[in-house]
């Protein structure tokens, strides 16, 4: 896992701190989580959680992709430096 301070390079310094929250929930696990989770573990509202993914994604520390098991949905991870 990489940690919110392992990222040497400062990309999250400027986040609000719900998208910080958001990242931390993310980096705690090593599962894929769709939004519904990830509203559930932070308790935050689902506006505030979209917004803070989609920062998220722009910074390119987060990559999302269709769930499998259900298409109409979208699985959220930390992306690795491989993957930026």
């Amino acid at each position: 896992m990489s940690t919110l301070y392992d990222l040497d390079d400062g990309r999250l310094e400027d986040l609000t701190p719900s998208a910080k929250l958001v990242y931390l929930v993310m980096d705690r696990t090593e599962n894929e989580l769709t939004q519904q989770e990830i509203i559930e573990e932070t308790t935050l509202a689902p506006r505030t959680v979209r917004h803070a993914l989609t920062r998220l994604e722009d910074l390119g520390v987060v990559v999302s992709h269709p769930s499998f098991e259900d298409a109409r949905q979208r699985v959220y991870t930390i992306s690795t430096r491989d993957e930026e």
